[in-house]
């Protein structure tokens, strides 16, 4: 049975200002599909994946993820779209005022978790699944680099998203935590989830094999012969306990004014990274109830 598309493109052109970056694009993801975008530092792999997230507007072709129109999409919507998706930065943008729980539970009641006990939970769930149970505690400088990746990631799936965005998710890792890194996207496609991982690491893709598409001249190049197969395919343990999928359903969303706690504006405004103006942030404006939003359109 042919998958789900989770990104469609189609005869893309994607632009910055007056110049464009990458020429009649055509990209496709599935659902639980592992791919690679390679490509070096310029060649448009950053570009190409802010488009994804509506962060950069696409010139014109056929675009779709999640099934939403992105030559289109409204500036309303895209809190919708962002809710489904989980991003993962090279520079891990944590809150660095705050323990790893806190980094976490900020971004759960930013997003309409009203429940203490069930942001308890969840917290433990997706710590366990990236290795950490026990840094709860532990404030982001207390961490190894690897380690500090691996919460961005446990970040990235608190919402359960069905698309998962690696931008050069290892490239400030040593080899083992940069392979430990990609393993856990790896499984995390394997149970469901939609991958993409932009790396300029070629022995990532021979050990974690996947379609690979390149950024080359302005263009971008399906390598349709590196996939995953029987033999190369990499054994991996499951995520969490049989019956507990990543991708059960997510809990009636609520607005996101808990009774037992307020994120005020103050504090939002306090928590959030130091980051040049056109990039995303680990940011929540009350109209943009997502984890990764750019700062631009918190002055929307």
């Amino acid at each position: 049975m042919e998958k789900t598309l989770i990104i469609n493109y189609r005869e893309v052109d994607i632009c910055r200002e007056d110049k464009t970056l990458l020429y009649n694009v055509n990209f496709n993801v599935g659902e639980g599909e592992f791919v690679y975008l390679t490509g070096v530092v310029g060649s448009g792999k950053s570009s190409l994946l802010k488009t994804f997230y509506g962060e950069l507007d696409i010139a014109n072709g056929t675009a779709e993820v999640l099934g939403y129109d992105m030559r289109h999409i409204k500036r309303r919507q895209l809190p919708s779209l962002r809710r489904q998706l989980g991003i993962v930065f090279q520079d891990f943008r944590l809150l660095t005022d705050r323990n790893v729980r806190r980094n976490l539970d900020f971004v759960l009641r930013s997003t309409g978790w009203k429940s203490r006990t069930e942001r308890a939970e969840r917290i433990r769930q997706v710590l366990e699944t990236v290795g950490l149970a026990d840094k709860q505690e532990s404030m982001p400088f207390e961490l190894s680099g690897g380690e500090q990746q691996r919460v961005c990631i446990a970040r990235a799936i608190l919402n359960r998203p069905l698309l998962i965005l690696a931008d050069e998710a290892t490239g400030n890792q040593d080899s083992q935590s940069g392979t430990q890194t990609a393993r856990i996207l790896y499984e995390l496609a394997q149970q469901g989830t939609a991958v993409v991982f932009a790396t300029h690491n070629n022995a990532l893709i021979e050990q974690f094999p996947g379609r690979v598409y390149e950024c080359n001249n302005n263009q971008l190049i399906c390598h349709e012969g590196i996939r995953t197969s029987a033999a190369t395919k990499p054994e991996v343990k499951p995520l969490q306990e049989p019956g507990q999928a990543l991708t059960q359903p997510l809990p009636p969303m609520q607005p996101a004014t808990p009774a037992t706690e307020t994120v005020s504006d103050q504090s939002r405004a306090e928590a959030l990274p130091v980051a040049p103006a056109d990039d995303a942030t680990i940011a929540v404006a009350d109209d943009i109830p997502v984890a990764t939003i750019s700062s631009n359109s918190l002055e929307q």
